[in-house]
């Protein structure tokens, strides 16, 4: 197994508030998330899941908080987890997890630094890349043969390897990771992602060949009446 810094272990709080799989592993939230888990085990039954994309069609929408808590539920699942920062343009996953970023993702793809030495353990089943500094050419780098040869690693290391990309309509990022992972969510925010920009985002995907194994409505409102009646 990898030699792996430790990161500081953050004080649930306010800072925390997204990752409910954590701060609250028995409410109803948490209970979706690992609803989510088990979705995504028995989509991929015939063919092994082990990299997926969580991406959005427009920011703001929720995706690394859907990432950062899909991955603490398989994590709690006793799979061994890595997250990866892909989002090489507005990253926030050390911000949410609040671990160093000094290098990361981007100074793995050019060679500055090794797997070994800037992977950052959260806690005994998941462990996580950072996405280093801002590149000038995010794309050039997500689609290089280092990026290949580094998802190949991980898939080889971990039971699921999940990657937080940019959303859809910004920049190409998103479809170029995802011709290179198992399966690709959408992350959909109810009641502010509009219908056209979902067509337009599985239309993006659609044209590289995706494997979109299923979307994620995100934010949604959710009483314990309407919960018990679905």
């Amino acid at each position: 197994m990898f030699k792996v810094r430790k990161s500081g272990k953050a004080v649930l709080g306010q800072e925390h508030k997204e990752f409910i799989v954590e701060q609250k592993p028995k409410s109803l939230e948490s209970e979706a998330y690992k609803t989510l888990r088990t979705d995504i085990q028995y989509s991929s039954f015939n063919k092994q899941l082990k990299a997926m994309l969580i991406t959005s069609s427009e920011r703001e929408e929720g995706k690394s908080t859907v990432s950062g808590n899909l991955a603490l539920s398989f994590a709690q699942n006793d799979k061994k987890i890595i997250l990866v920062d892909c989002d090489l343009r507005r990253p926030s996953i050390h911000k949410k997890f609040k671990i160093s970023n000094l290098v990361g993702l981007s100074e793995i793809l050019i060679g500055k630094t090794s797997l070994e030495e800037t992977v950052q353990q959260y806690n005994d089943n998941l462990d996580i890349l950072s996405s280093g500094k801002i590149p000038p050419n995010p794309s050039e780098m997500l689609s290089s043969n280092a990026m290949n040869n580094l998802i190949e690693k991980l898939k080889e290391k971990y039971d699921i390897v999940i990657l937080d990309s940019a959303p859809l309509q910004a920049v190409t990022d998103a479809q170029i990771l995802a011709t290179k992972v198992d399966g690709t969510i959408l992350v959909v925010r109810a009641e502010r992602t509009k219908k056209e920009s979902i067509i337009e985002a599985k239309s993006l995907l659609d044209k590289v060949g995706a494997n979109i194994i299923g979307t994620v409505l995100n934010a949604a409102e959710n009483t314990r009446e309407k919960y018990h009646y679905y």
